[in-house]
């Protein structure tokens, strides 16, 4: 890790010697990453299929630096990326990073950074083998792109789905969005009395779920260990209605989902009624939760029933019959994406 203690301006590196510094601790752990830092690209050798997945995170935009801190948001920055690989049935195995700075940040905020990426490739066993780096005069970006593999017939596309099949989700939803709720209603608490201190007591959870999401690499690997090849998958970045929707549209069929069987936390469920929020709209609509949501064949459904991180919460159905969310009270509901679109003033 970095050593600097004192406030370094980023000038005095230069953008060659900045990328050096900040990619010094980094090491090379696949065989598939045949060179990566320090020349004009990176070479690879893959024998499976390349899977190539590119994010982008603007400030003011994707977050708000007044709770976000910086370590959080380069390990957020890589998790977010490499679920995207996660949700094509891939292992993610390197990433490229490329950040615009502007000149409110000092060398030691940018190291925040570089550690959560470096902890984020640690736990994932991830290369970093290229990037860049450029000044900003629109405040902080960051541009993640994520490489994996996966053999051919173990590539999941959304537009697998076949009738019959099971929709299923990993984890719990609506946990992002509720603590980013809370972490906004601090925000605003703070401005009008910035002597108060945030209270997040108790909320420690739904907090972790925005801040410091994390990928669902073991979801892709108990699949394989189950034997299980998923029809469709895609992952729960937008919220839960918009990707099976995304799911529906590209396999041309239609869904009928569950209520009831949608796993809502209960810190989540709890905090959204204390905030005035139906739990079941902020995981239908809320989005950052990463969890893998995938179709099954109906015949592999013994294999999973018993597994507690992953819940069957409805099934395919033919195109004429639409989207639709049977509620607790047995009343069909059309499904409606109302989730995170980066387009919205």
């Amino acid at each position: 890790m970095f050593e600097n203690k004192e406030r370094t301006a980023i000038s005095d590196l230069g953008e060659f010697g900045l990328i050096k510094h900040l990619t010094t601790n980094f090491k090379i752990q696949h065989e598939t990453s045949v060179k990566g830092v320090g020349d004009d690209a990176a070479v690879l050798n893959f024998k499976d299929q390349l899977l190539v997945s590119t994010d982008l995170l603007l400030e003011g935009i994707h977050f708000d630096l007044a709770y976000v801190p910086l370590m959080h948001l380069g390990y957020k920055a890589v998790q977010v990326n490499l679920s995207d690989i996660y949700a094509m049935n891939g292992i993610a195995t390197q990433i490229t990073v490329s950040i615009g700075i502007s000149s409110k940040f000092p060398l030691e905020a940018v190291e925040e950074i570089y550690k959560g990426i470096e902890l984020a490739c640690n736990k994932f066993n991830i290369d970093l083998i290229g990037g860049d780096t450029s000044s900003s005069k629109q405040g902080l970006v960051i541009s993640v792109t994520s490489i994996g593999h996966a053999a051919a017939e173990d590539v999941c596309y959304r537009n697998g789905a076949e009738e019959g099949d099971l929709i299923c989700v990993s984890g719990d939803l609506g946990g992002a969005y509720v603590g980013l709720q809370i972490l906004e209603r601090e925000k605003q608490i703070f401005l009008e009395n910035p002597q108060l201190q945030p209270d997040l007591e108790g909320k420690d959870y739904i907090i972790e779920r925005q801040l410091k999401p994390e990928g669902r690499r073991d979801i892709v690997d108990l699949l394989a260990q189950m034997k299980i090849k998923p029809t469709s998958m895609i992952d729960v970045s937008d919220g839960l209605a918009s990707e099976i929707l995304h799911i529906c549209t590209q396999s041309e069929k239609g869904c009928t989902l569950y209520e009831e069987k949608i796993p809502i936390d209960p810190m989540t469920y709890e905090t959204a009624r204390e905030l005035g929020l139906d739990p079941t709209v902020c995981a239908l609509n809320g989005g950052e939760d990463y969890e893998l949501l995938f179709t099954i064949k109906q015949s592999d459904y013994t294999k999973l029933k018993n597994d507690v991180d992953i819940s069957i919460i409805g099934h395919i159905t033919d195109k004429n019959s639409g989207c639709n969310m049977i509620s607790k009270s047995n009343i069909s509901h059309e499904i409606k994406a109302q989730g995170w679109n980066a387009f919205k003033g």
